[in-house]
């Protein structure tokens, strides 16, 4: 096909010249956010190895899970959200559901099939549309930069530059710049930055694979044991359903919907305010189609064996590369497809490769700041805690309940209950009582 017909197709479909992108810039940014995102190939079926998953099998579902969604994300919705199986809710499954209470890990699948199915109702009835819509500005800002410094804290971990500390007065200490990998991440880092005053084109992107051709020379990358690996699906369809309808696992059925509704709802905010798809009111268009493909990506999640799947906060490293449209998300797609076969190679770029890129996407979304109204005590507190507990507890949906809770109350507490929307009333209580629990 010749490659006039090719961009002109691509153009028709993804609308790339009416969102001012091209689909160049697209592809680069789906190649960043895959180069960002691709530690959960290796991270997730470790995690899940825990709950007696086969290593192998959970590579295959892992990158299954994340492709197919994503791709519907980019074809349907039309939005550069990447999406792949949700660390922490991973976590929870393997070493609360299966290790700490017993659940057999197919059983714990059917846990995560049925919160999934809950959210997919409350899509279709717009409940989850209409929460988002609730949400004052102030908090919507709020989020995009709680989120940004997640990413950021995230970026400085892997860049070695912090490492838990022993001391249970620390959350962090500073790592040793001795250390081979902490040298290459600051040396890409400074490569980086400099890309980007200088505003090259694919800067991110390109400062990824310059950190890791550093890593290369330096060491730190190994020597892949093969080039192809053969997918192994025996794990697929393993989900028993059925087992999860028990009122013992009310409490964790409803622990995993509160935290993936809220943990999707904040990235989408977050990512979405920085790529300019949030008008002034706060709506996002085709919202609803976006958290359709989310919702029923949880469901995949679970039939894949992989765990529940949502969007993933690492999408703002493709926007920080310009990606603007479903193209971007149909690229990642297509390179988690590429996965199943060639993990082996994808698995030699190392974490401090893509830490710098995480700390300078964590910067571009700390912008939105400027935004909330620091006049506005009873606006600004709220916001204030969403920005602060989101990188320390590193949880999106915490952060995004203490903030909620303070706002409700701040504004009873100032007689301005009218301006708090009724659904805000219903969410804070929700969280109060997900606290409590």
């Amino acid at each position: 096909m010749p490659r006039g017909l090719v961009t002109a197709m691509l153009n028709r479909i993804f609308r790339l010249e009416e969102n001012n992108t091209s689909a160049r810039t697209e592809i680069v940014a789906g190649a960043t956010t895959f180069m960002t995102m691709a530690y959960i190939i290796f991270v997730n079926p470790r995690i899940l190895a825990a709950a007696g998953l086969p290593l192998q099998a959970t590579i295959a579902a892992t990158c299954l899970a994340a492709a197919i969604p994503t791709i519907a994300m980019g074809l349907y919705a039309r939005y550069p959200f990447a999406l792949a199986s949700g660390m922490g809710l991973n976590a929870v499954l393997a070493y609360d559901l299966v290790k700490g209470q017993g659940v057999p890990w197919q059983v714990a699948m059917g846990v995560i099939f049925l919160e999934g199915a809950i959210i997919t109702v409350l899509v279709l009835t717009r409940v989850r549309e209409a929460i988002m819509s609730a949400i004052p500005m102030s908090l919507k800002h709020a989020i995009g930069v709680g989120i940004g410094l997640l990413i950021a804290y995230i970026g400085v971990q892997h860049a070695g530059w912090v490492v838990k500390a022993g001391s249970p007065d620390l959350v962090t200490a500073s790592g040793s710049f001795r250390n081979t990998e902490v040298l290459v991440a600051t040396g890409g880092l400074l490569i980086t930055i400099v890309l980007m005053a200088y505003r090259l084109h694919g800067a991110i992107l390109l400062g990824i694979l310059m950190t890791a051709g550093i890593g290369w020379a330096a060491g730190i990358v190994r020597q892949p044991m093969s080039l192809v690996a053969v997918p192994d699906f025996h794990t697929f369809g393993v989900v028993n359903v059925v087992g999860a309808l028990k009122l013992s696992l009310i409490a964790a059925i409803f622990a995993f919907l509160i935290t993936d509704f809220f943990d999707t709802m904040g990235t989408v905010i977050g990512v979405g305010d920085q790529a300019g798809f949030v008008s002034a009111e706060g709506r996002l268009p085709r919202l609803n189609r976006i958290l359709l493909v989310d919702s029923l990506a949880a469901v995949w999640g679970s039939i894949c064996s992989a765990s529940s799947v949502t969007t993933y906060v690492e999408s703002a490293a493709g926007v920080g590369a310009g990606g603007r449209t479903g193209l971007t998300s149909v690229v990642v797609g297509v390179f988690f497809l590429l996965a199943l076969f060639f993990a082996p190679v994808i698995g030699i770029v190392p974490a401090a490769a893509t830490a710098p890129a995480l700390i300078v996407v964590g910067f571009l979304m700390l912008a939105a700041v400027r935004h909330i109204p620091f006049d506005k005590f009873d606006e600004a507190f709220p916001a204030f805690l969403i920005i602060l507990i989101i990188p320390l507890t590193v949880s999106i949906s915490r952060g995004i309940g203490y903030g909620f809770i303070a706002y409700t109350l701040l504004k009873l507490a100032s007689g301005k209950w009218r301006d708090v929307h009724p659904l805000m009333y219903v969410v804070s209580a929700l969280f109060a009582v997900s606290f409590v629990l």
